[in-house]
């Protein structure tokens, strides 16, 4: 049974072409990987077939009394709700068809037997989704759901403005893992998630019965939950069986043939082209070159994609500082109320530093604290006299600004070339450059703030979940230029397997912590 069918949706931002002719479909039980390139348009498509944008073509179709549950990039929470009342929010819907129901039962009374057949099993439906949703046990389902990513020990009554942004995005999560829709929608879920919680997402995803369309750029994850991947480049959106490996295979087999194709009728067009060029004026041989000639008109030309933005990152080194770059002697971590233990540690020269911890422990609030951002509880931070730090924060810059004037802000005396140039290295098209920063993909967003910070002149490279957003082949490039970079590096990530073969050490803020995790 499909609980969604698109048919031919095209869609576009002025010039740009974002779908072209789309089609999709999602049937019972499916668990569906959405993958692409940043800005190929992933949160678009969502955004179309979840109603908050029309598409310029095509329709979309949702089967009767579907229930949906989004979790965007954007989603944001209401300063003043406590976690609880987030979490009970995600029954609203439930409590509106209850009162629907009870209206049903109260027209009963007084309908003809054909109305009454109709009511009752209108009735039926709806008592049917509240059993299943789990209605009647609202608050142990929030119970379990909120110690499961870890919000019990935070409190439920706490107030959600005053959440990390980790905390923030379990908050969000849980809400809309509470609503059990027939079809889940995440939109990288596993952002500001720790590993702990990554795993229990896992397990979640791998038992859970309905459908689900998910967009991520972390493989393992993909790998381990999906069963279907839809790819969307060059604005074409293919349906591939098997999870994201599979796709791979398929991808690359698929590419490869589609070059030898065009290589080969390239040869038969240029051989074409030539023998009507030498023919058509000699009256011996014009009618074989007008028959050439119309062989090369009715061709179904082969045209490949156009080439993606090449990717070249690199981060530029300052003077070489003494060996202890940043000494810490009795350092305690937090903003009103202590996060850790007394801790003295020594980051020297050329040392690449991994961090990692549940969410809520002070991983940021470590980073800033070394960058003297901020003041500790107490203890001491010293810096090398020498020291050029280059901090990228996990927070977009959300501005009206575009990607051209943002770079050109931080460095007014390069020119209008030089700046375009330094964000095309980065993967950024024209278009992109000349967008504002508000509107760029997550991934887009991301790129423009990593190539300020390569512009600047750094020996110490602090980077706070950096793959947030980012593709797989932006990863990669990220991993590649943290590797070659002779500086001393400082990084947060929830990714294992980007950490592991960059750093030479781990910090674990558990091991710190004063909290019981």
């Amino acid at each position: 049974m499909s609980i969604l069918t698109v048919e031919n949706v095209t869609h576009g931002f002025g010039a740009r072409q974002i779908l072209n002719n789309a089609s999709f479909r999602l049937l019972k039980g499916e668990h569906i990987g959405l993958v692409g390139a940043n800005g190929e348009g992933k949160s678009t498509f969502l955004n179309i077939i979840t109603g908050k944008l029309a598409p310029d073509e095509g329709k979309i179709e949702w089967c009767r009394r579907i229930t949906t549950g989004y979790l965007d990039q954007y989603s944001t929470l209401q300063k003043g709700k406590t976690i609880y009342d987030v979490l009970r929010d995600a029954f609203g819907y439930l409590e509106e068809l209850e009162q629907e129901m009870l209206a049903l039962y109260d027209t009963m009374a007084d309908c003809s037997e054909e109305a009454l057949a109709e009511a009752m099993e209108e009735v039926g439906e709806i008592q049917n989704l509240l059993d299943y949703s789990g209605y009647y046990t609202i608050d142990a389902k929030i119970s379990e759901y909120a110690n499961g990513l870890g919000l019990g020990e935070i409190g439920l009554d706490r107030d959600v403005s005053e959440l990390s942004g980790g905390q923030r995005a379990k908050v969000l999560l849980a809400k809309v893992l509470l609503e059990n829709p027939m079809i889940l929608i995440l939109d990288e879920p596993t952002n500001f998630l720790d590993e702990n919680h990554i795993a229990w997402l896992k397990d979640f995803l791998q038992n859970y019965e309905n459908a689900f369309i998910l967009v991520s750029h972390d493989i393992p994850f993909l790998n381990d939950v999906v069963n279907v991947i839809y790819h969307v480049e060059h604005a074409v959106l293919t349906r591939y069986a098997g999870d994201y490996d599979n796709f791979l295979r398929m991808y690359e087999l698929k590419k490869r043939q589609l070059e030898q194709a065009y290589e080969k009728q390239q040869k038969e067009i240029a051989d074409l082209e030539d023998f009507i060029a030498r023919n058509k004026a000699r009256v011996a041989t014009t009618n074989m070159a007008k028959s050439r000639q119309k062989k090369l008109d009715k061709m179904d030309k082969i045209t490949l994609g156009a080439r993606k933005a090449e990717l070249s990152f690199g981060f530029t080194p300052a003077r070489t500082p003494g060996r202890v770059v940043i000494e810490c002697r009795d350092l305690v971590l937090g903003y009103d109320e202590p996060l850790t233990r007394p801790v003295s540690l020594k980051l020297e020269c050329g040392q690449k530093i991994a961090i990692k911890g549940v969410n809520g422990l002070g991983k940021s609030t470590l980073l800033k604290t070394l960058l003297k951002l901020i003041p500790p509880i107490s203890g001491t931070v010293e810096h090398d006299q020498f020291l050029e730090p280059g901090y990228f924060e996990q927070e977009e810059i959300a501005t009206s600004e575009t990607a051209l004037q943002t770079i050109w802000d931080a460095y007014p005396a390069m020119s209008n070339g030089e700046v375009r140039a330094a964000l095309a290295r980065c993967g950024l098209t024209t278009e992109h450059i000349t967008s504002q920063m508000r509107v760029l993909s997550g991934g887009e967003n991301a790129k423009v703030r990593l190539c300020r910070l390569m512009l600047k002149s750094i020996n110490l490279l602090v980077l706070d979940e950096p793959t947030n957003h980012l593709d797989v082949e932006a990863k990669d490039e990220l991993k590649r230029a943290i590797k070659e970079f002779k500086g001393t590096v400082l990084l947060v990530s929830h990714e294992p397997e980007f950490y592991y073969d960059v750093a030479d050490e781990v910090w674990n803020l558990e091991d710190w912590t004063t909290k019981i995790v």
